[in-house]
């Protein structure tokens, strides 16, 4: 992603989650298997909460989040949401029909009746999206927003103290800066210049893969990218601190410990928990330019970064 001079002076984030985007967001990451640790008990429960009316949209949803973009406006409600996505119905062309329907595990058919504007096909989506939204996104909406708002909070914060390149790079593992051209070095390969038109970034409680950009109609970006806090880690209820809201509860107490340096081994038994769960939280953690590993020999020493002690500090 190149920026120019003005890209970088136009950097914002969203204010608030859109709710198409996270049930987008959330069908995907259903349909995903990595972050098994995290997203294992939430996938299991989605699979017996969603509705059989819900699953036309897994023939728009797939897995890798390369989906069009028209069923994931950028609304604040469900119902701007349901006007945007019809309002989008004349500007669906073929060549789009043909991606998604050669990516879809159902029968083509009624994708063929969607694209022809067929009623019954419009109100059959529009069916699946209140259902979905109704099971997997409505119940869990206040936590859905805090997952949102404390990265929201951190990277406003690491924008100010670190900078735009310290912001972005901390999205994912295999992010990073070459000059003024953001990379991250994970399939598809594509490039996009921005040209001046600004970029939105907007984390998401449920997308757990590389950043995804998408362009908007006024000719903007944004860069929808994991939460720092995905919802399964969001508790119930008000977060017992600033860095629980974060992190979530476990990751903030993995931070916590790496003040000392510590191996895999050991956070798993003093947090008891499993080793692929230390593994996922320390990935993200580190991802954040929060904590480094080495290895030493067979084993694998994880210790927090001055940016990590510095999030301690201001999280008490």
């Amino acid at each position: 992603m190149h920026f120019t001079a003005e890209d970088l002076l136009n950097v914002t984030f969203a204010s608030e989650p859109a709710p198409l985007v996270e049930l987008s967001m959330a069908l995907i990451a259903w349909q995903r298997t990595d972050e098994r640790a995290v997203f294992g008990r939430w996938r299991a429960a989605v699979g017996r909460e969603l509705p059989g009316r819900a699953r036309p949209l897994l023939d728009l949803l797939r897995p890798d989040g390369d989906n069009p973009q028209f069923i994931e406006p950028l609304s604040r409600t469900l119902e701007d949401g349901l006007a945007a996505v019809r309002e989008a119905a004349p500007r669906l062309g073929d060549g789009l029909l043909y991606r998604v329907a050669g990516r879809a595990p159902g029968a083509p058919s009624w994708l063929r009746a969607l694209w022809g504007q067929d009623r019954t096909a419009w109100d059959q989506l529009e069916t699946a999206v209140r259902s979905a939204h109704e099971a997997v996104i409505a119940p869990h909406w206040p936590r859905i927003r805090q997952s949102f708002q404390a990265d929201v909070a951190w990277r406003t914060r690491l924008l100010a103290t670190h900078g735009i390149k310290a912001c972005l790079a901390g999205t994912h593992p295999k992010a990073g800066w070459s000059g003024t051209v953001f990379e991250v070095g994970e399939p598809p390969d594509y490039e996009v210049r921005l040209g001046g038109g600004g970029l939105l970034l907007m984390p998401s409680a449920f997308w757990t893969g590389r950043p995804l950009l998408a362009d908007r109609p006024d000719g903007s970006h944004v860069l929808h990218y994991p939460a720092m806090s995905p919802l399964p880690l969001v508790a119930e209820g008000p977060a017992a601190g600033a860095l629980d809201a974060l992190l979530g509860r476990t990751r903030a107490a993995v931070l916590q410990l790496l003040v000392e340096q510590r191996t895999t081994s050991e956070l798993a038994r003093d947090l008891d928990i499993s080793l692929p769960s230390v593994s996922e939280h320390t990935r993200t953690l580190r991802a954040a330019g929060l904590i480094t590993t080495a290895r030493d020999g067979k084993a694998v020493l994880h210790s927090a970064t001055g940016l990590g002690v510095d999030l301690l500090h201001s999280g008490r």
